[in-house]
């Protein structure tokens, strides 16, 4: 083979020198070393290693040749000849050798730049071993074993797409050369951008349901691969269908999902004629299967009600210990995750900071607790929803009946009006931990208004209220605040102040009614009285 060394021509060429003498062999032509044996089957000589014959070599006793240059010494020619004709009787004994296994080190995708090693280990010692790239002229790349042992090793110190391949190795035996490794494809990655991978419709799964995950690049890419991490045989391929808008995509479907695994992918893209070179993995995508664990609370210090710009925290709180929580928002693919802090004994809690606030932070949250040592996720937590107000050009006004100040027991009604169409209004009431309410709205006056009703009221109604206008098209996106209004219950006032005229009169009624009676009864007894001194007169 040609770029074979000294040491490599001269193993081959000893064991096929031991091997004089057991029999005739035929007559070879000298001009050409490689050429078939006259005397000899050539359509059997495909020795695919014949090659290694091409080094240069000579016997270390061999005799001084003829005086031509064209001519050959009947002893080389012998002994090529007859070397050519064991390797010809060998062929057979070489298919029969195990073939090798080879793989790679760190593992079969390498990201662009990173070293990797490709290992090759036959059945026995070996003095040589032999790496081939498909597409490439054999013997792609040599290697000596590793101090005389059964494994060769090439190794790549720089990962490119000229790399990445379909390997096979073969290693050299006193019969000749192995059988072929099964192959080992050599991916590189990071040759293009990154794709998306999303789930559908939701990352939030029901134990023992489907779902679909959908990888997406604006790039024309041919196919996808999808990988599930932790799993490294685990690996689908699809081709790649063209979108609406120019972008091309593929749908995964990925059934019976259960709590008792991690559901952790990455998705590549590549292109046909280069299938070993991939796109940049996708961002991680994990699937989250509620359990039946104790279910955490969410909630938010800020109120559920935010302006456009506040900074939004969100918090996940349990009394179970949980070392990690996710939060989900629906309708989104992200599941931020966080460690578990423990703020006080019996008590894990993890905040999840989502930054200044913009009409996609508006929707329905729920969050997750987990432990570290396992894939199952707790209940979910009962739904938060985080409401945007200042969304659309509407401020609707407030007022309240009988008054801002009113008795204990009575009942007060809010009234929300707004001059534009408006579908639905919500009361909100500052620092309350309960959900805003909400109240469809009637057209009344010329204008659309909603009457919030409490009855009785307590003191626990004492605050600020405020009242929104919404479409329906988005339940979470608010007008923007109607002016506060303060509302005051008071227990010193009566419970029946417009009781007062009625009891007056009835006091009245009844200061009147004994002054009749007693001047009724001075009457009769000014009467009575003079009766008899008349009669006596007389």
């Amino acid at each position: 083979m040609e770029g074979a060394s000294q040491e490599d021509t001269e193993s081959v060429m000893g064991m096929r020198a031991r091997l004089l003498g057991r029999g005739s062999s035929p007559s070879c032509g000298a001009a050409d070393v490689t050429a078939p044996c006259r005397g000899g089957p050539a359509s059997q000589w495909t020795h695919p290693w014949v090659s290694v014959l091409r080094a240069p070599w000579s016997p270390p006793s061999a005799p001084p040749g003829p005086q031509e240059g064209d001519a050959m010494t009947p002893s080389l020619t012998a002994l090529l000849c007859l070397g050519l004709s064991v390797g010809l009787r060998t062929q057979e004994q070489a298919r029969t050798l195990p073939k090798p296994t080879i793989w790679a080190e760190p593992g079969s995708v390498i990201p662009w730049g990173s070293p990797v090693t490709i290992w090759c280990q036959g059945t026995r010692v070996a003095p040589v071993f032999r790496f081939h790239k498909e597409g490439s002229s054999p013997p792609w790349y040599r290697q000596a074993p590793l101090e005389h042992g059964d494994k060769g090793n090439f190794s790549i110190s720089y990962m490119t797409q000229d790399y990445a391949g379909r390997y096979h190795c073969y290693y050299l035996s006193p019969t000749g050369w192995s059988e072929s490794s099964d192959p080992l494809e050599l991916v590189v990655t990071g040759a293009h951008s990154k794709p998306t991978l999303s789930a559908l419709p939701s990352p939030v799964v029901t134990s023992g349901g489907n779902v679909t995950l959908q990888a997406r690049s604006r790039q024309r890419l041919d196919g996808f691969i999808l990988t599930k991490e932790g799993e490294p045989k685990s690996s689908w391929t699809l081709d790649a269908q063209r979108g609406p808008q120019g972008q091309t995509q593929a749908l995964f479907p990925v059934g019976r999902v259960t709590p008792s695994h991690r559901w952790m992918f990455r998705c590549h893209g590549f292109y046909r004629d280069t299938p070993q070179v991939w796109s940049a993995p996708s961002d991680p995508l994990e699937l989250l299967v509620p359990g039946v664990s104790g279910k955490p609370s969410l909630l938010t210090p800020q109120g559920p009600v935010m302006a456009s710009g506040q900074s939004l925290t969100l918090q996940c709180r349990s009394d179970v210990g949980y070392d990690r929580f996710a939060l989900s928002q629906e309708g989104r693919q992200a599941l931020p995750q966080s460690p578990g802090r423990q703020p006080q004994a019996g008590l894990s809690q993890a905040d999840f900071p989502l930054g200044p606030v913009t009409n996609t932070h508006a929707g329905r949250y729920r969050c997750y607790g987990g432990h570290n040592l396992s894939s199952e996720w707790s209940a979910p937590s009962d739904p938060l929803d985080i409401l945007v107000a200042g969304s659309f050009p509407d401020t609707p006004s407030l007022s309240v009946q009988p008054g801002p100040v009113v008795a204990s027991g009575e009942k007060v009604t809010l009234l929300c009006q707004s001059r534009g169409t408006k579908e639905t209004f919500l009361l909100s009431k500052e620092g309350a931990a309960q959900s805003p309410l909400r109240l469809r709205s009637k057209y009344r006056g010329g204008h659309f208004q909603a009457e919030f009703s409490m009855s009785p009221v307590t003191s626990a109604h004492n605050g600020t209220y405020r009242c929104y206008s919404l479409l329906s098209s988005n339940p979470y996106l608010l007008s923007h605040a109607s002016a506060p209004l303060e509302l005051t219950v008071s227990e010193s006032l009566p419970s029946h102040p417009q009781d007062y005229t009625v009891e007056n009169l009835i006091r009245m009624g009844m200061a009147g009614s004994v002054l009749l009676g007693l001047g009724i009864l001075l009457f009769q007894a000014q009467h009575g009285h003079g009766g008899p001194q008349d009669a006596a007169r007389s």
